[in-house]
């Protein structure tokens, strides 16, 4: 009698994936679609500004076109040794400083009132926003005409109000662009950028843990010691990121300065952006005008950088809760 044998078994192996990729492949794979925007990004962004280091090392006016030559770092002297632009740099920090510590001042008292529940709330909230919202050559244009003109303007026609009502026939005619030009172009530029704050100030105090809020209203603590110890305390990255992004963008006001004063008088209120415009169109020097342009971004990247450690460590704080 035949014994059958069993066949041997077959030992299914599994399919070979010819096409699978390393994990550096797959990285690739999924950032590919970004690069269209990346180049396009590059090209808009990088080859201008390597175009403008490429003419801050010629000495160039375009009055002379034909006398172009290289000078190296001679305008980056330029720049430093300067004193309009000295006179430009200190008057830019002066009007950065007082516009962002103001506005950050009132946003944040507007934005303790508007984190409290009132009929109208709103409302109050969207008229609140509304200077944010307006134009800045416009802004400009009200504060300069509406406001501050001495014939027609509404302060002079308020001044000249009280006076009458104390029995006066008229009160004085005050030039406030000429007489106070830096403290009117700041508080033109504090009723712009105080919204921004307050939206930022706001959005930190409606994060704020109710379950502290309350233990500390129940501990007996006053609205004094609860905004000083728990508040203040809390809004501190939320003020540190209103004032890092609120100096990105007045260090680069142009157009309520050449608007409301025109860098005068004297040049009393000429920043660095003014500065560069009278360089660039009004004395023709485009190697001196890039350089001071190169110096302005460099600053702005270093205060871009801050911004940005801060927002970072705002996500991460929100991730650890």
């Amino acid at each position: 009698m035949t014994t059958l044998a069993h066949p041997p078994k077959k030992t299914m192996r599994p399919p070979a994936h010819h096409g699978r990729q390393s994990p550096a492949g797959r990285r690739w794979r999924r950032r590919f679609p970004l690069l269209p925007a990346l180049i396009f990004t590059m090209v808009v962004t990088q080859l201008p500004f390597v175009a403008t280091l490429v003419i801050s090392t010629f000495q160039w006016n375009i009055l002379r076109p034909d006398d172009r030559h290289f000078t190296g770092l001679s305008n980056y002297t330029f720049v430093f040794t300067d004193e309009r632009l000295r006179s430009a740099v200190v008057n830019t920090v002066v009007l950065t400083a007082s516009v962002v510590l103001l506005s950050v001042l009132l946003g944040l008292g507007l934005a303790l009132l508007l984190d409290r529940r009132f009929p109208g709330r709103g409302l109050a909230r969207t008229l609140l926003i509304a200077p944010f919202l307006v134009m800045p050559v416009a802004g400009a244009l009200l504060w300069k005409h509406a406001l501050y003109n001495p014939d027609y303007g509404l302060l002079n026609g308020t001044l000249n109000a009280v006076y009458r009502l104390f029995g006066a026939d008229n009160g004085p005619t005050v030039d406030w662009i000429s007489t106070f030009p830096m403290p009117a172009l700041v508080i033109a530029l504090v009723w712009q950028w105080t919204p921004f704050m307050m939206l930022i100030l706001l959005a930190g105090l409606q994060a704020q843990p109710g379950d502290v809020l309350e233990a500390a209203r129940v501990d007996g603590a006053s609205a004094l010691q609860t905004f000083r110890h728990i508040t203040l305390p809390h809004l501190r990255q939320y003020i540190e990121l209103g004032i890092v992004l609120g100096a990105i963008f007045v260090v680069q006001t142009f157009d309520a300065v050449f608007t409301i004063t025109q860098g005068g008088p004297g040049s009393q209120t000429t920043n660095l952006p003014y500065e560069i415009y009278l360089t660039m169109f009004r004395k023709f020097e485009y190697g001196q005008a890039a350089a001071a342009g190169v110096v302005v971004v460099i600053g702005s990247i270093v205060i871009a950088t801050f911004a940005l450690r801060v927002v970072a460590s705002l996500f991460r704080e929100e991730a650890s809760r």
